[in-house]
């Protein structure tokens, strides 16, 4: 059977989570608000944002109220001021900045918030209503009878970019979509994050904002019991698909997307840090960001030992790259450890390879250098290409590895690559997604119209010249090694490469077959057959069906469980931190 004919890709899934109400649409929260108030003469409830987070829509939705409204941004510094402590983590390039270390008591001015905290409790020796204290960071400026977080997912903020929103506290609503993504991922959203912990355990309600116009709350203890029933059981993220000039038609059959959009490129099904999260509470569905989940149980979601070594960071990533019917990726290298440390501030590197899902006759991979060639000529080719001084002869100095259903390249950071026309690639990487050193576009531009950005300047600081094609073949092609066999299982360890902390094996179950933890979370994605359903042989979970090209997650707080195809056989890619 045809992938594209099994029809049963899951662009919603989300997990039931018993005992606990919620709501939708302003009435009723703000109904239940009330309800909680009941009694009180005078009240406080204090409204904390994710940045980007429509407070204006927020404070009409919540008219029914009454109330008075305080808004803490106003006691932030002056967006000049902000704009410049940020300069140095934003960059003037296009699309890297570095890591900041800043939190939002950095932005926050003391003088403003005790001159906002002197009003609020003179307002509130008046006895005569309801205040709502709204901003990003509220809860840094006072404390209130009800504490409500109003949390946002990436790709909604993306989103919402794209539409002309500004970045927090920043007027730059005519800047392009890469520049206020640059300020979100490596600024704000950070300091938002460093709050947003503080708060998870404490938090009365959790506000999903995500559908304008259209909010959903849970209490804090219905939103946190969600976070555990997630970090307790498979479960997948909620997947999002995005357009680019060398984009594909694979995913548009498969996963039964949007037929009229010219393609699409990217899919995120397994990026905690960028994917949501569906919590099913009765008739309501709360999205939330995946993240929370991570941040909340960190040591049950990944295990003791990757929480060790990475904290409460999500190491894998895996996501789809369709070149089916479309064009190459860029030539592109990703930054070694100790550069992206000294240059970037991240502590660790874009390790990846492609497991290719599908592949056209004639379908390649670039990957690795030519033998013997010269790297001063080969970069100065680049860099004539980049002035507009006709095409970078790519198959001159780069290794065209032809590329069929299931063959496995490995990647490790400073190997000059792309993947080719005719692909698609299920991609398994670290999570530093946003470090692609961009060598050569093919001389096109942007679904925006502008030129594609390239950074030779760090490319060329990166490349590892004696990956070259002996080494490669050698090294980083298909390097199966069968680790179990049985009349109905078979398993084999495909890479990654020992240089990378990710450890990858493919599964091939004919029927039931028992896995064990091993100290690390798993990561996997259905490769080939219709789909499994996952149990726990303790029942300690309801049993869980995944299909084909459906990414999930088995947290490390899972023992145990089984695998049965859902028919004949089925192919389980699965990742790992290694020991």
């Amino acid at each position: 059977m045809k992938p594209s004919s099994y029809h049963n890709y899951d662009k919603s899934p989300s997990l039931p989570i018993a005992g606990y109400a919620a709501w939708e649409g302003y009435d009723a929260i703000a109904k239940t608000l009330l309800s909680d108030l009941a009694g009180k003469s005078s009240c406080v409830i204090v409204l904390d944002c994710y940045p980007e987070v429509d407070q204006a829509e927020v404070e009409a939705g919540l008219s029914s109220l009454g109330a008075v409204f305080y808004h803490t941004d106003a006691c932030m510094m002056p967006k000049e001021d902000y704009k410049a402590l940020i300069q140095p983590y934003v960059t003037d390039d296009r699309v890297f900045g570095v890591m900041n270390p800043l939190t939002l008591r950095d932005i926050l001015q003391e003088d403003k918030a005790e001159a906002m905290r002197a009003a609020i409790r003179q307002e509130r020796q008046k006895k005569n209503g309801i205040i709502c204290v709204i901003g990003v960071g509220a809860s840094l400026v006072t404390s209130g009878d009800i504490l409500v977080y109003l949390d946002l997912a990436r790709w909604e903020i993306q989103c919402r970019f794209q539409k002309g929103a500004p970045n927090w506290h920043t007027d730059n609503e005519r800047a392009g979509k890469l520049i206020k993504f640059k300020q979100g991922y490596f600024v704000e959203w950070r300091m938002a994050d460093r709050h947003k912990r503080t708060l998870l355990q404490s938090i009365d309600y959790l506000l999903d904002t995500n559908c304008p116009d259209h909010p959903k709350m849970v209490s804090g203890d219905g939103f946190r019991q969600g976070l555990m029933t997630f970090v307790s059981r498979p479960f997948r993220l909620v997947p999002y698909f995005a357009p680019e000039v060398w984009g594909g038609q694979w995913m548009k059959e498969v996963c039964d997307l949007d037929r009229r959009s010219p393609n699409y490129a990217w899919a995120f099904d397994g990026v905690p840090e960028e994917n949501s999260i569906y919590m099913q509470f009765g008739d309501v569905r709360l999205e939330v960001p995946a993240i929370d989940a991570v941040f909340y149980a960190p040591r049950k979601l990944l295990g003791d030992r990757v929480y060790a070594r990475f904290g409460d960071e999500y190491p894998i990533r895996f996501d789809f790259l369709d070149t089916m019917g479309g064009q190459n990726l860029s030539l592109q290298v990703h930054p070694t450890t100790d550069y992206i440390q000294k240059t970037f501030g991240m502590r660790y590197t874009q390790d990846e390879s492609y497991y290719i899902l599908d592949a056209q006759e004639g379908a390649s991979v670039y990957l690795g250098l030519k033998e013997g060639i010269d790297p001063a000529e080969m970069l100065a080719a680049l860099e004539a290409a980049q002035r507009g001084e006709g095409e970078f002869p790519t198959e001159r100095y780069v290794n065209r590895i032809p590329a069929k259903p299931h063959d496995h390249f490995l990647i490790p950071a400073g190997t000059v690559h792309c993947s080719g026309a005719g692909t698609m690639v299920l991609e398994i990487s670290a999570t530093p997604y946003i470090f692609t050193f961009k060598l050569w576009d093919w001389a096109r531009l942007g679904l925006d119209g502008l030129p594609r950005p390239v950074h030779l300047q760090h490319g060329k600081a990166v490349i590892q010249w004696d990956r070259t094609t002996d080494w490669v073949h050698r090294n980083l092609v298909n390097r199966f090694r069968v680790s179990a066999e049985s009349a109905d299982y078979w398993e084999e360890e495909t890479g990654l490469h020992e240089s990378e902390f990710i450890e990858t094996r493919r599964c091939v179950i004919r029927s039931r077959a028992h896995f064990t933890a091993n100290g690390s979370v798993q990561q996997a994605n259905v490769v080939k057959g219709r789909g499994a359903v996952i149990e726990s042989p303790t029942g300690a979970f309801a049993p869980y069906e995944v299909h084909y090209a459906e990414t999930f997650i088995i947290p490390a707080s899972v023992p145990t469980f089984t695998v049965t195809p859902l028919d004949g056989e089925v192919t389980i890619l699965k990742a790992h931190i290694r020991e």
